[in-house]
């Protein structure tokens, strides 16, 4: 019988590349890694492990290995879903990752909600961006992620994860009153603010100002939309903001809608098996809870 504590050890590490990074995540030594992984090729009488210059890979048959210990990990997610299901009370720890805007604009009154209905749950909230989370969610790090898909540029669907389309959020065109411009294609020349090359959201903006006709003038880089808003305010750029940001801020007077009234799609991420999980059954309902609450009042479409 293969140790199943190896098997998720093994997995750790085709999870997060290295010794070290499986070491600080799991708060143990990499020579006590190590250790456990030589057991494991012990046990299954297979390399599992070769060099490859100063890190170390996994051969076809560790990969064999890990691919069933998904399977197995999948069970007990589901097993743990069954067992929370059948209490009476939502207890334990959730522990939830989320980008800026929804972060800002949802985990407020979904937390209230919980905290109300659910004394017992505690509950863990990390800003962070999808890009980073679902890796981590993978990785066990996390157990729900809040993400956002742009027109025809997603996030990858990363294998053993379950996603559910939580709503839709308009993109449009945020503009100084000084720059007294009409539509997408006026800006070209003049400066804007987007979140840094090579991001989703970034990749996405770019590639809509080149269909206007124009390559963008990004000016000023930040993951901070707060800050995007900020520049539009005081007079020193345009950006393509979500209607979603203007929960935590004042919308500028001139919103412009971009062709195609393009719009983002909120979704939440977990582990497959644990879908069924109360918690995240309960945080899932609170955050749609939150976002239906605002729809009206920032014209959010429904999913």
């Amino acid at each position: 019988m293969l140790d199943l504590h190896r098997l998720r050890l093994l997995r750790e590490l085709r999870q997060r590349g290295t010794l070290a990074a499986v070491a600080e995540a799991l708060s143990y030594s990499p020579s006590a890694i190590s250790q456990q992984l030589a057991q494991l090729e012990t046990e299954t009488g297979v390399v599992l492990l070769e060099r490859a210059g100063r890190r170390v890979r996994l051969t076809e048959q560790a990969e064999i290995l890990v691919r069933h210990t998904e399977k197995v990990l999948g069970q007990l997610e589901l097993a743990e879903a069954e067992l929370a299901a059948s209490l009476r009370e939502i207890t334990g720890r959730l522990r939830i990752a989320v980008f800026q805007t929804a972060a800002l604009a949802l985990i407020p009154a979904a937390v209230t909600e919980l905290a109300a209905a659910h004394p017992g749950l505690r509950l863990r909230v990390r800003q962070i961006d999808a890009e980073e989370a679902l890796p981590a969610l993978q990785a066990r790090d996390f157990d729900l992620v809040v993400g956002e898909d742009y027109p025809d540029e997603s996030q990858p669907r990363l294998p053993g994860l379950s996603w559910s389309p939580l709503g839709r959020d308009p993109l449009r065109l945020a503009v100084p009153d000084s720059f007294a411009v009409e539509g997408l294609a006026d800006l070209a020349g003049l400066p804007m603010a987007m979140e840094p090359d090579g991001t989703v959201p970034s990749r996405w903006a770019r590639s809509v100002c080149r269909k206007a006709g124009f390559e963008a003038d990004v000016r000023f880089e930040s993951m901070d939309m707060l800050l995007h808003a900020r520049l539009v305010e005081t007079g020193h750029a345009a950006s393509i903001l979500p209607d979603l940001l203007w929960a935590s801020v004042p919308a500028p007077s001139c919103l412009l809608t971009l062709p195609g009234a393009p719009v983002r799609t909120i979704f939440t991420a977990v582990r497959e098996g644990a879908e069924r999980h109360p918690a995240v059954t309960a945080c899932r309902a609170a955050l749609a809870n939150s976002l239906a609450a605002l729809r009206g009042s920032l014209t959010l479409d429904g999913a």
